[in-house]
């Protein structure tokens, strides 16, 4: 089954690691683009975390010196030297300055864990294979810009690999989904046993037959574009 590989990131290809034919294992590193517009978006978060930092700061000094010129006045007024509206205003003060400063805090850890999805996207920077395969289209070369969705490379999936064989519409009675068939692949010595897993009808209504796909164990050394034999059991020649 082709799997078409696309960045999730703009940018220009720094480095590729395959051509048309590679056979690579799950994981495997097959192109890098440059960061350049991660870079901006860091440095923009970053600065708006020294601005969040500054800003919870503020608010915290504010409300620890408010905190103290109310004890001072809860002092005076127990000497009767304050008003008791003096003190409420004080204590109004306060309540709102350490409102502002959870404000602030929350506003930091906001930005904080922006950071850390930013910092998360260098990892998309570094396409890797999702799967064992052969790439079978390539797309890209050093230089060009990835776009996001574009297809980069595609990727034949090895542990998924299915014969394809077109029937006459006259076989057809013979065969339903399930049945087990022999395969052969002459040009490695493979023999194995295979399931039909679709029966579907030609593209070309004219030619009356039905594209059969098989499923079956592929074994080391087995490649798409393969040629394969198979065998119907109990099919009549």
């Amino acid at each position: 089954n082709p799997n078409s590989i696309a960045s999730r990131y703009m940018g220009f290809v720094t480095e590729v690691y395959v051509e048309e034919g590679s056979t690579v294992k799950k994981g495997e590193l097959l192109y890098v683009i440059d960061s350049k517009e991660i870079d901006t978006a860091k440095a923009q978060v970053e600065l708006s975390i020294a601005q969040a930092e500054l800003n919870e700061q503020m608010y915290t000094n504010q409300y620890k010196n408010a905190q103290l010129n109310l004890e001072r006045h809860q002092r005076l007024l127990a000497k009767d030297m304050v008003s008791k509206f003096d003190v409420e205003n004080l204590e109004l003060s306060v309540t709102n300055l350490k409102a502002m400063v959870d404000i602030a805090h929350k506003q930091r850890l906001q930005v904080q864990q922006k950071w850390q999805e930013v910092q998360n996207q260098y990892h998309y920077l570094h396409v890797k294979a999702p799967n064992d395969g052969v790439v079978v289209e390539k797309h890209i070369k050093v230089g060009e810009m990835a776009l996001p969705g574009v297809s980069s490379l595609v990727l034949s999936d090895l542990s998924s690999l299915r014969v394809a064989v077109d029937i006459s519409e006259s076989h057809l009675s013979s065969l339903k989904l399930g049945d087990v068939v022999d395969v052969a692949i002459a040009s490695i010595g493979y023999k194995t046993e295979g399931k039909i897993v679709s029966i579907v009808p030609s593209l070309n209504a004219q030619s009356h037959s039905f594209r059969v796909k098989i499923a079956f164990n592929p074994t080391q050394g087995i490649y798409p574009g393969m040629y394969a034999e198979v065998s119907f059991k109990g099919m009549q020649p």
